[in-house]
């Protein structure tokens, strides 16, 4: 049976600056076919992996204006995740290590419920553990 005591949070070092409400990866392994005089797709060349994200936080606080703070000073930060023990979230593991956020991308303001931010956003170390 699944066991949902687990969240990723964005990590600034030890601190935990948000949980994050929605995650999802784009991971991009290019491969270019190569070609001969005498036969097609003889081999091909493998192109850098990237790994792209975008993850969605309640703007709740300055959780917002502290995700933008890092974007604009171009600081790395960690995807980590956390465990909930009793009453409290606790660390478990570092998955996605030296992330940078790329865009950002403010919701309208809602009735009901709080209004989220879409960060878009790069990892230059991922499945770290």
């Amino acid at each position: 049976m699944l066991n949902w005591n687990t969240r990723l949070e964005v990590r600034l070092g030890s601190t935990v600056v948000t949980p994050i409400s929605q995650f999802t990866p784009t991971f991009n392994v290019p491969h270019t076919v190569v070609h001969s005089v005498e036969a097609d797709n003889v081999g091909y060349v493998r192109q850098p992996q990237t790994f792209t994200f975008t993850m969605t936080v309640q703007a709740i606080g300055s959780v917002v204006a502290d995700l933008t703070t890092l974007a604009m000073a171009g600081t790395e930060f960690d995807i980590a995740v956390s465990e909930k023990q009793g009453t409290d979230w606790a660390f478990k593991a570092l998955k996605f290590g030296r992330c940078l956020i790329t865009s950002a991308n403010p919701s309208n303001v809602v009735i009901d419920g709080a209004p989220t931010a879409t960060f878009t956003c790069t990892c230059l170390q991922p499945g770290v553990e």
